[in-house]
């Protein structure tokens, strides 16, 4: 045999046993990114006075007035991970998650956007490729989605 055939392979074996590892990185990956905005949100739910102050003074959400984008902001914060942890609409969640992200650079790229703030940047790139991922790629077998997709195959084969 071949050098060719050996490395196909074991480039097989490889494959599938990531493949069976691709349940546990998903279900990891959504929790990590959702712990990101849940923390962020509950500060800001917990310290309310200070978020109104951050979204009428540091903060600019193009738009919306600043007390409703501090609520809508802080309720995407909060909900979208909950689906995430959950595996329950996922790709809702995690595109929920991507635009709440992306409005947080947009609102803050006059300190985000500067030199000193890359790795700052390059947190938020990096949950913004993590929730696209998700979107893309849903969220696996360790999910409630996954559990409704399962009961609604069984029921629509029974018809």
């Amino acid at each position: 045999m071949t050098l060719i055939f050996i490395l196909v392979r074991w480039h097989g074996a490889l494959a599938r046993a990531l493949d069976f590892l691709r349940p546990i990185l998903l279900l990891g990956l959504r929790w990590w990114v959702a712990w990101q905005f849940l923390a962020s949100g509950w500060l800001k739910l917990t310290t309310w006075d200070t978020t109104l102050y951050l979204f009428q003074d540091e903060y600019h959400v193009p738009l919306l007035p600043p007390a409703v984008a501090a609520v809508v902001g802080t309720f995407g914060e909060l909900f979208f991970p909950i689906l995430l942890v959950l595996g329950l609409f996922t790709r809702l969640g995690a595109l929920g998650l991507f635009a709440v992200n992306a409005l947080a650079l947009v609102s803050y790229w006059h300190v985000l956007g500067g030199d000193d703030f890359a790795a700052a940047r390059g947190q938020h790139y990096l949950w913004g490729v993590m929730t696209l991922v998700i979107a893309f790629v849903g969220a696996g077998r360790l999910s409630v989605d996954a559990l409704l997709e399962r009961e609604l195959s069984h029921r629509s084969s029974q018809v």
